[in-house]
């Protein structure tokens, strides 16, 4: 059994919802501990630090400068990845960042820069990809034993109170940026995409709860994307969240509802298992093959330059009302 003094030490910025699935993997995961985190909020911090049984940190600066800290996990709101991850790159620390990474292009490629100064790893919570159904699939796909790609639908359809989604920037940032990156490492990057979106039970808020993306890939192949806050699927073969792969020869799916807990969970309406183990994955990965065995990120941080690209061009679509060449 390891001891804490040859484990990867962990400190997270950011103490929101996302927070506990970290630390509960980081529970699991027998070469890392978490040391502590910091908050903005002094009350949430409070609470985590009780509740993961760590130590609070009295400013985001006094934890990326700790000595005793290997790796940092940036789990604050869009806007503040930049900043925090860059205090962590630059005082040498391995970081860890959630999705989507950045805000623009530019801040990522800071990101980048960094990291390649202080020779740490920057990797993006890029947390599906991890997911050994998802890799077989891509394996498979690359093989050539599903054939030529056909089509990929990466769908999701859950709903989201309005006072959790007010959170967030809307679904085209929070959730077709999983989207995009599941997209560029399965089937690679898109030719040209046209998309839409819409606002559908939201009362107060204005960001979209409903956004669906059609992008051409190189082979002739089309992928759909949708993202939605706006309802549940509970029909026969629900949508809930599912990748679809159909080949020439061949056909594959990861889906959440292969795994589910009939328990309310702290936003959705039932808990989805297979969630918690891309995290749970994802984390392994980073501190396990990243940090200890010196192996790059499935899907780094130029990765995430070209999903934000994806992105970029189905907000222009969506602005523009016309198909946009990537």
């Amino acid at each position: 059994m390891q001891t804490s003094r040859n484990k990867v030490k962990i400190g997270f910025i950011g103490a929101g919802d996302i927070s506990v699935l970290h630390a509960e993997a980081i529970q699991k995961i027998d070469s890392a501990l978490l040391v502590g985190l910091w908050n903005i909020t002094d009350d949430l911090a409070d609470e985590k630090c009780r509740l993961f049984h760590c130590k609070k940190y009295p400013s985001a600066e006094a934890l990326t400068n700790d000595p005793d800290i290997d790796a940092i996990f940036i789990l604050t709101s869009l806007e503040a990845h930049h900043m925090y991850a860059l205090m962590a790159l630059r005082a040498g620390k391995h970081v860890y960042v959630e999705k989507p990474v950045g805000a623009t292009i530019s801040e990522i490629e800071e990101m980048k820069e960094a990291a390649l100064k202080s020779n740490v790893i920057c990797m993006p919570g890029h947390n599906y990809i991890y997911e050994p159904s998802v890799m077989r699939a891509k394996e498979l796909l690359e093989s050539g034993r599903l054939g030529d790609l056909v089509s990929l639908y990466v769908l999701y359809n859950i709903q989201h109170p309005e006072a959790v989604a007010a959170r967030f920037p809307g679904v085209i940032r929070q959730i077709l940026t999983h989207h995009a990156y599941i997209t560029l490492f399965l089937a690679g990057q898109p030719d040209k995409v046209s998309a839409m979106k819409s606002v559908i039970h939201y009362e107060q808020i204005t960001q979209e709860d409903l956004a669906m993306a059609t992008l051409k890939m190189k082979n002739g192949a089309l992928v759909h994307l949708c993202a939605s806050f706006a309802a549940d699927d509970h029909a026969g073969d629900p949508w809930t969240m599912m990748i679809k792969i159909i080949g020439t020869k061949g056909a594959t799916r990861y889906s959440y509802r292969d795994w589910v807990e009939n328990t309310p969970a702290q936003v959705h309406s039932q808990t989805y298992s297979a969630y918690p183990y891309t995290i749970l994955n994802a984390d392994q990965y980073f501190i396990e093959e990243c940090i200890l065995n010196s192996k790059q990120p499935l899907s780094g941080l130029d990765d995430a330059i070209t999903a934000q690209k994806i992105i970029g061009a189905i907000e222009e679509s969506v602005a523009e009302g016309r198909h946009i060449e990537i």
